[in-house]
């Protein structure tokens, strides 16, 4: 259980040649690295919501969720998170149906999943979610995340370096969409979390 973590961080492209021998299941994938690393920036944000508040810092107010709205905002981002992964796993396996050597979907999942790693770490920070703090850590795990990407397409998915290129700039490309999307979501929850969610959950 997340013994590829230390080893992505630090040594990555000995770690993905040793994931890339692994037979593993999307299933595995989620039950032992996903749905543990994606509750993390979901806790930590559920702790920050309620009880030290978002804002931008300084002068600026606080604003508090109570513990059943900041609830929902946290079932809510978890399960886009689980969606995105798959959703990214899917969009690197259509990019690279075209390629020499395709990979399968289940592997283009698992790669999905593993590079998130760097991102799913960097939420801690939301335990104090000061909004450019906030954005400074996703940074951080962006940039991680894109030498992740980068150093084990050709050890885990099999395909060339020029290839490779031109998958994890789209990867990227994406990821920063979905990953502006989530932290607008995200922001528009905390901020009116307390009107919306209860309203959006009686359906």
């Amino acid at each position: 259980m997340l013994t590829h973590v230390w080893g992505l961080l630090v040594h990555p492209q000995s770690e993905w040649q040793h994931i890339g021998k692994e037979d593993e299941t999307v299933r595995h994938l989620y039950a032992h690295h996903v749905f543990i690393l994606a509750a993390i920036p979901v806790v930590s944000a559920y702790i920050g919501t309620t009880q030290v508040g978002w804002g931008f810092g300084g002068d600026h107010a606080f604003i508090k969720l109570d513990l059943i709205s900041a609830l929902y905002a946290g079932i809510a981002f978890y399960i886009s998170i689980l969606m995105a992964v798959f959703l990214v796993g899917t969009l690197i396996h259509r990019m690279a149906r075209s390629f020499s050597t395709p990979p399968s979907h289940r592997r283009c999942v698992i790669f999905a999943g593993y590079i998130a790693t760097p991102m799913f770490l960097s939420g801690l920070v939301a335990i104090y979610p000061i909004v450019w703090l906030c954005l400074l850590a996703g940074t951080i795990g962006l940039c991680m995340t894109a030498y992740v990407l980068y150093v084990g397409i050709p050890y885990f998915l099999g395909i060339s370096s020029e290839e490779g290129f031109i998958v994890s700039s789209t990867t990227l490309a994406v990821g920063v969409l979905v990953l502006e999307v989530m932290l607008a979501i995200t922001v528009m929850l905390w901020g009116y979390g307390e009107v919306l969610l209860p309203w959006l959950f009686r359906f």
